[in-house]
């Protein structure tokens, strides 16, 4: 019943700042602000307000908003463990089956890797102190520094 009225007043004052608005020739701002005030008696007429404190007094509701937020808690700490695991179950199954068998090729491969042992490892010839001063003596004269 408070709320209703405590609406009512609102709605009432804030047409009455629009009828003061449109004195002054600021149509615009004055059909914006009745726009907003009724807004809060058009709340009171559809129920919505009565709703609002029944759910706002009543300790199921508060009982029952904290459960969903547990259970949102819940929800989403499951996902934050399951993207850090890399994928469902089903999906680290699959993986777990792929690894124990050793010929088979990773999704993204383009071909098949040669398994040790099949061509002896090259390394490079390790760079020279020269090289890498001179990449940077040729960005300081390219600033000319």
């Amino acid at each position: 019943m408070i709320a209703e009225t405590v609406c009512s007043a609102v709605s009432a004052a804030g047409l009455g700042i629009a009828i003061v608005t449109a004195y002054r020739k600021r149509y615009l701002a004055a059909v914006r602000v009745a726009a907003y005030s009724l807004v809060p008696i058009g709340l009171v007429m559809t129920g919505v307000v009565e709703w609002l404190a029944d759910t706002a007094f009543s300790p199921t509701a508060w009982a029952g908003f904290g459960v969903l937020g547990l259970a949102w808690v819940l929800f989403m700490t499951t996902r934050a463990v399951e993207r850090r695991r890399g994928g469902t179950r089903k999906e680290r199954r699959a993986a777990a089956r792929a690894a124990d068998r050793p010929d088979t090729v990773a999704p993204a491969a383009s071909a098949p890797s040669l398994g040790q042992g099949s061509r002896p490892a090259t390394r490079p010839a390790p760079a020279s102190r020269d090289d890498d001063f001179s990449d940077i003596e040729a960005i300081l004269k390219k600033h000319g520094i």
